[in-house]
């Protein structure tokens, strides 16, 4: 039995997300945690029966309906409503993994102690992690989190669908009745506590984040095989030449390539040209930037993650319960866009490398196969990595640069966050094909170099591919090869 991780005794990071995701730990509140859930829901009840103003969400309706008093006996009536009328996310069903995600990161932001939820409606979240019943939400429906965190917890009211283990799609009350888990009877303001914040974007980030720090890793490794297989030069990735301008990222792809390239006959021999395409050359520049942006975007993520983002927020001890903007996704919204551009990134100078591979140059034949002309070899899939390259430039759209007002005006600007999340999830599925296809192009290419070596490592790597995808020696049908390349790109575990 796996040790019970205790939510709240450790701030979240990515790798204690990504740990969860591969190992499905127990989940349970901690004593601090369920202290600090307590002590404000008591004061909130307080607070309801004795305060003759009203507060936002609590007393009152929601959105352009705050000047709308409600009376105490349908403060529960108000919050169900809240829960099933926001429940408008549309659109594509998210991954099953993401809306983990989601549980997850609310159950640990509600601890914190400023929602003002019972302790049982943050018990029922873990039950459904703890049981493995995923809510089902899909990826559209709002400029934030309200309607996909609307669907995502229907289920504690006795409403929506979940998956059950095998992926069954189930009624949420049928499921609950089945596992002994009663429906939770809502609180005031335990429904805007649920909808309130952005645990959907959130999520969205840490899984894309768990997966870029890996494409990192694998970009340099393709990039080095593509280098060998180019008859390339190691030169710029001299040490000297990149600690005279000391980007972090830039000098770890330097000395990971180096690495990579360690003990090669191929990189050792001498060579006719001066110098290479940039998109050998500036791997490190390139690469290395996008490493640096992708460290940003994970501080910035896991200080969200570790945040209060509902509204209202309730301060036990100062006796205060403010109105403030919290739940706005701007934050991630903006380094989303500026991930997206540095995934991409990766993607762009990929389809360059295959391009530079298959021109004929450097006694490689053209398209990489011996009789070009009768063969087209590897001439078309440069075409489709084209594509999805030109593809996550549309995803670069800054989805943050745009604001459409909603609630009748009282909602004036908004961060359209959740659009800036769910498309970083398309860019990778794409840079994982693009990888696929340079990898193949690579080792063809270095076929021709035969029968000199390239590193240990490379080698490691192109003896594992090779067992997945041939080499081609007259045309076949490649998309066959791409789909198998892509798979290996997944799955390997890259240096």
């Amino acid at each position: 039995m796996a040790q019970t991780f205790y939510i709240g005794s450790e701030p979240l990071t990515l790798a204690l997300c990504e740990r969860y995701l591969k190992e499905r730990f127990p989940l349970a509140l901690g004593d601090d945690a369920r202290a600090r859930i307590e002590h404000c829901r008591n004061y909130l009840d307080n607070k309801v029966k004795e305060s003759d103003r009203p507060i936002y969400g609590v007393t009152t309706g929601f959105g352009s309906l705050c000047n709308r008093s409600i009376s105490a006996e349908a403060l529960t009536t108000l919050q169900e409503n809240l829960v099933k009328s926001h429940a408008c996310s549309c659109g594509t069903e998210v991954n099953q993994d993401i809306v983990r995600l989601m549980l997850l990161l609310k159950a640990h932001a509600l601890q914190l102690g400023h929602s003002g939820v019972q302790v049982v409606t943050v018990e029922r979240i873990l039950d459904m992690l703890n049981k493995d019943i995923i809510p089902i939400v899909y990826d559209m429906g709002a400029s934030g989190d309200l309607a996909p965190l609307a669907n995502l917890f229907l289920p504690l009211i006795g409403e929506g669908e979940v998956r059950v283990a095998g992926g069954e799609k189930r009624c949420a009350r049928e499921v609950f009745a089945e596992h002994g888990l009663s429906t939770v009877t809502l609180k005031s303001k335990e429904g805007l506590a649920l909808l309130n914040g952005t645990q959907f974007m959130s999520s969205h980030g840490v899984y894309a984040l768990i997966k870029a720090h890996r494409i990192a890793r694998l970009a340099d490794s393709c990039a080095a095989l593509s280098l060998e297989a180019f008859d390339g030069l190691d030169a710029p990735f001299a040490d000297a030449l990149h600690t005279i301008r000391p980007h972090k990222g830039q000098l770890t792809v330097a000395r990971h390539l180096r690495s990579l390239l360690e003990g090669s006959e191929l990189i050792a021999r001498p060579k006719k040209q001066v110098q290479d395409p940039y998109s050998f050359r500036c791997v490190p520049q390139v690469h290395g930037a996008s490493r640096d942006a992708i460290d940003y975007v994970t501080s910035v993520v896991e200080t969200e993650i570790n945040s209060v983002t509902d509204n209202p927020t309730v301060f036990p001890d100062e006796d205060k319960v403010v109105s403030g903007g919290n739940f706005h996704g701007q934050p991630l919204a903006i380094v989303y866009d500026f991930l997206a551009i540095a995934l991409a990134e990766f993607g762009n100078i990929s389809e360059r490398r295959v391009a530079q591979l298959i021109l004929g140059l450097r006694d490689l034949p053209e398209f990489l196969v011996a009789n070009p002309g009768l063969n087209s070899g590897y001439m078309i899939p440069q075409y489709a990595a084209a594509s999805m390259v030109s593809k996550n430039k549309m995803y670069c759209f800054a989805a943050s640069s745009d604001s459409i007002v909603s609630s009748n005006g009282q909602e004036d600007h908004v961060s359209m966050g959740a659009n800036a999340a769910t498309k970083l999830l398309p860019i990778i599925e794409n840079l994982e094909i693009i990888f696929g296809i340079e990898l193949m192009n690579a080792a063809q290419a270095l076929e021709f170099r035969r029968p000199a070596k390239s590193s240990p490592k490379i080698e490691e790597m192109l003896a594992a591919f090779r067992q997945v995808v041939p080499r081609v020696e007259d045309d076949i049908v490649m998309y066959k090869l791409i789909q198998q390349a892509t798979e290996f790109v997944r799955t390997y575990a890259f240096a």
